[in-house]
C-alpha cells in the first residue's frame, strides 16, 4: 500500500520510490494518471488497472499470484490508498488469505487540508464522500449535527453547492474551510461561513475545479 503525491510530484518518499521500482506489478486506479509519476521518476514496473468497477473481478487472480510468490504494490489516483478508494476491498480480501499488508506512508488530502484549515485538529471525523441524493445526504448530516469534532468530507466540483446548501439547512451557518488543488500551483483554502461561501460560489468568485475537501467546525456548544 504505497502513498503517492496528491498534487506536487515532489511529495513522495524515498521508500515509496524504492518499492514501486522493486515490485513486479503496480495496481493503479488509473494507469494513465500513474504514468506521470512513473515518467518523472523513471519507474518502468508494469501497471495494471484496479478500480471500483473491476476490483471484485481482479482481486482473486491478484491474491493467487501473491500467494505464488509475486510482489504487488497498490497506489490510488492520489494520496494514500485505502481512503475512499478500492484499496480497502483488496486489503480485506488479502487478510482473509493471511497475506501480509505493508503500509508505505504518504500524503493524504484530508490531513493536509486539516492542518492548514485553522479548525480544531485535536478531535476530528473523516466522512469521505456523502451520498449523492439530498435526502440521504441530509440524514448523514443530521447524524453529525451535534458532533463536537471537526467534520471532514470529500466532494466533487459539480456537487459542492448542493452539499453546502444541505449543510446550511441541517447544521446551520458554521465556520468552514474549503480546500482545493492542494499542493498544486493553484492551491486554495477558503476559510469563512457556509453562507458566505455559497454567496461567493453564486457570484462565480470561486473556481469549482478539482476534488475538494470540506472541513466544518464541530458543534462546540456540547
Amino acid at each position: 500500500m504505497v502513498g503517492t503525491p496528491i498534487g506536487n510530484l515532489g511529495d513522495i518518499t524515498l521508500r515509496a520510490l524504492e518499492i514501486l521500482k522493486e515490485v513486479e506489478v503496480v495496481l493503479c486506479e488509473d494507469t494513465r494518471r500513474a504514468q506521470k509519476l512513473f515518467h518523472r521518476y523513471s519507474i518502468d514496473t508494469p501497471r495494471v488497472s484496479f478500480h471500483d468497477f473491476n476490483k471484485e473481478q481482479k482481486t482473486p487472480a491478484v491474491l493467487k499470484k501473491i500467494e505464488e510468490g509475486a510482489t504487488y504494490a497498490l497506489i490510488s489516483d492520489a494520496g494514500t490508498p485505502g481512503i475512499s478508494d478500492p484499496g480497502f476491498y483488496l486489503v480485506k480480501e488479502a487478510l482473509k488469505c493471511s497475506i501480509d499488508i505493508v503500509p508505505i506512508p504518504g500524503p493524504s488530502a484530508f490531513l493536509t487540508a486539516l492542518v492548514a484549515s485553522g479548525l480544531a485538529t485535536d478531535r476530528f471525523t473523516f466522512e469521505g464522500f456523502l451520498p449523492r441524493k439530498s435526502g440521504k445526504r441530509k440524514q448523514r448530516l443530521e447524524a453529525l449535527r451535534e458532533d463536537s469534532r471537526t467534520i471532514i468530507f470529500y466532494e466533487s466540483p459539480h456537487r459542492i453547492e448542493k452539499l453546502l446548501r444541505d449543510v446550511l439547512a441541517v447544521m446551520g451557518d458554521r465556520d468552514l474551510c474549503l480546500a482545493r488543488e492542494l499542493t498544486k500551483i493553484y492551491e486554495e483554502l477558503l476559510r469563512c461561513k457556509t453562507s458566505e461561501l455559497l454567496k461567493r460560489i453564486e457570484c462565480n468568485q470561486v473556481k469549482l475545479k478539482g476534488e475538494m475537501v470540506v472541513l466544518l467546525n464541530g458543534n462546540r456548544g456540547l
